[in-house]
């Protein structure tokens, strides 16, 4: 699991990362609102933790502006506010849990666990879509309007990672952990798959492309972004 902790306390940061790395969770942490917002919009995580009160930009705008821009990342909101209404307003801003500091790492973890379990299950009884262009991850069926195409595991794995995580720059290393796990790999079967896809998205017409991020990674955006 890979999360991001978005936090002004550095103590706080370097003590929650070293206690998560013990449970195998790795933790990227940036300690202001923008680059919090920048970092979770360019980088794929399972879970954001994120500050109420934060310089620069409140946490609640940061989330609002996430869930504006469609990245469902599961967010637990962190903040000393306790009172019903601050509560409230986190859920209601978008978070998927708020957690009242002080706060154990055990019920952090714990937390974690909930909601990414229940964001998994959300995503697997559902179809990914961008811009009309559906994926149904089961079957491996892509779909445009009446253009249906049945893409190999792959493929579809490989289409399914973009899906999940549109308009975000995906490093090549995790592309190819998604899609091949831990097997050892030639780097160029990765490009010949995206070469793949490239050719399955232009003969559906979609409106949406395979972007190269040089040096990075690829990106899936629409054609209505370029």
């Amino acid at each position: 699991m890979r999360i991001l902790m978005i936090e002004d306390d550095k103590d706080l940061c370097q003590n929650i990362t070293l206690a998560l790395k013990q449970s195998g969770i790795q933790t990227d942490c940036c300690h202001t609102g923008s680059d919090g917002l920048y970092m979770a919009k360019n980088h794929p995580y399972d879970a954001i933790i994120l500050d109420r009160m934060l310089p620069e930009s409140d946490g609640l705008a940061i989330l609002e502006s996430l869930r504006r821009q469609n990245i469902t990342t599961p967010v637990i909101l962190a903040t000393a506010l306790d009172r019903l209404h601050d509560r409230i307003g986190g859920l209601d801003a978008g978070a998927d849990d708020y957690l009242v500091k002080p706060f154990a790492v055990e019920e952090l973890m714990a937390r974690l666990r909930a909601i990414t379990r229940r964001s998994g299950n959300l995503r697997l009884s559902k179809h990914l879509s961008l811009s009309g262009l559906s994926l149904d991850p089961e079957q491996n069926l892509l779909q445009y309007g009446s253009v249906s195409l049945t893409l190999s595991k792959r493929e579809g794995a490989l289409m399914e990672f973009f899906l999940r995580h549109p308009h975000q720059t995906l490093p090549r290393s995790q592309l190819m952990a998604y899609v091949w796990g831990g097997a050892e790999v030639e780097d160029g079967n990765l490009d010949n798959y995206i070469h793949f896809l490239r050719r399955r998205l232009k003969s559906t017409n979609a409106p949406v492309r395979l972007t190269t991020v040089h040096g990075i990674g690829y990106r899936l955006e629409t054609t209505s972004d370029a």
